[in-house]
């Protein structure tokens, strides 16, 4: 059987695994092994626990399971609640007021959780109560939460760019740190629609309740004074260079749990609950990226990486419209894959397409997070969307709609990225010096 024949075979058993319902991480082993099947004699049980033993012993790896659990751990306590009462008085004077909450608060969360869908359901739980009981368009509260939470995967720690960082061999910590300033620029843009909309459609905007005097609202804002030291501490101590993301997310860990005790949530029970939550979170990371690193190896052995590189570097395509092809793919891709599959999946191909092509392996980081950020938000997998039909019990089709704009955000971010490369780099090689 030729090569070309064989692969259509394993997409096709792929897509059949994972239109089946099964597990993800079980659909990549089980191509995997009906790839190495069909394209070479080499013991499949060897390469399989040789591939899948190298990629969940990696060293990196473990700032994976402690970032979530610092999320896990500060979920239970007051934060939420801290949260939007530490914001509200500082938006009342904006274009759109209490919406902004809704990003500012998931740009505090993403710093803590790593994770879009724990930055939704938790700012969800806090703010969109709040925003409707005091009238604002459903719309808008439903579409700013769906967008907004996908910082999650931007703003460090991402879970994301642990995973990105694993799989192309490359400094997780200078991927944090390039994640800082598109986050918070993308944060900003987001801000910038609200007002922009708010300005044009301002009859649907509810009056301003009574002004704070400045005492007050800095009292407010000492409630969200713990989990701003601990962030700042966690990223400083990356920065610095005093402590690896490993390091870096046990002393999260540890900081979290002073936290939650100091707050009196550190009960026999919650710290049990954010344990397991944690594990079952970092068990099903680590089938996928396990499952994917046996599926690059299979696929290696057709010669296919190689190839694809090969064959894109025959159209003499510009990094430009590079970017833009690989745009169109995981816009596409991500309409049926999550977030860390898509990444793992593709990796083994793209990687020496972007090399080939001179493109900053930390930069595609950063793009490579915001598509999958947009992946977030368009149906039919678009699992922030999920999350938010679970919270509201609204129509998919609603919820898609409201988040449109967002989408479009996001593409306007990719184009900024791109225009100005530096926004991703410029800490990184800071770093290096």
């Amino acid at each position: 059987m030729d090569t070309m024949n064989a692969l259509m075979i394993c997409l096709l058993c792929l897509v059949v695994l994972l239109a089946s319902g099964v597990w993800v991480g079980l659909a990549l082993i089980g191509t995997a092994y009906i790839s190495m099947s069909l394209l070479t004699t080499r013991p499949i049980g060897d390469a399989m626990f040789t591939a899948m033993w190298s990629s969940a012993s990696s060293w990196s790896l473990t700032a994976l399971p402690l970032f979530i659990w610092m999320g896990e751990i500060l979920f239970r306590t007051r934060l939420s609640k801290d949260l939007f009462q530490g914001l509200f008085p500082w938006m009342e004077p904006l274009p759109g007021r209490l919406l902004h909450t809704n990003v500012l608060g998931s740009t505090i969360f993403a710093a803590v959780s790593g994770s879009s869908a724990a930055t939704l359901s938790t700012v969800g739980k806090i703010a969109m109560p709040e925003l409707m009981k005091r009238g604002y368009p459903p719309f808008m509260v439903f579409g700013t939460l769906v967008g907004s939470s996908t910082l999650g995967l931007m703003i460090p720690p991402s879970l994301i760019f642990i995973v990105y960082g694993v799989t192309v061999n490359t400094s997780i910590s200078k991927l944090f740190m390039a994640g800082i300033f598109p986050g918070l620029l993308l944060a900003s843009l987001f801000m910038g629609y609200i007002m922009i909309w708010s300005l044009i459609n301002h009859q649907q905007i509810p009056a301003a309740k009574k002004q704070l005097s400045w005492r007050e609202k800095f009292n407010h804002l000492n409630l969200l004074l713990p989990v701003l030291l601990l962030i700042g501490f966690v990223i400083a101590a990356i920065y610095s260079g005093l402590a690896t993301a490993t390091e870096s997310a046990a002393i999260g860990v540890f900081g979290a749990l002073c936290l939650a005790k100091s707050q009196g949530f550190l009960t026999r029970e919650a710290f049990l609950q954010s344990i397991l939550s944690a594990t079952k979170t970092s068990c099903m990371i680590g089938l996928i990226l396990t499952g994917a690193a046996f599926l690059t190896l299979a696929i290696g052995f057709t010669g296919l990486p190689s190839q694809a590189a090969a064959w894109i570097n025959s159209f003499a395509l510009s990094p430009i419209a590079l970017i833009a092809a690989l745009t169109v793919f995981y816009i596409i891709l991500g309409m049926f894959l999550d977030g860390i599959s898509a990444v793992v999946l593709t990796m083994a191909i793209v990687e020496p397409m972007i090399r080939q092509a001179g493109i900053d392996i930390v930069w595609f980081g950063v793009f490579l997070v915001i598509v999958v950020e947009m992946a977030q938000v368009t149906p039919p997998v678009g699992f922030n969307l999920f999350v938010m039909q679970g919270m509201t019990k609204k129509p998919m089709s609603y919820i898609a709609k409201t988040a449109l704009p967002m989408f479009f955000i996001m593409l306007l971010m990719i184009g900024i990225l791109v225009l100005f490369p530096q926004i991703a780099t410029y800490l990184p090689q800071q770093m290096s010096k």
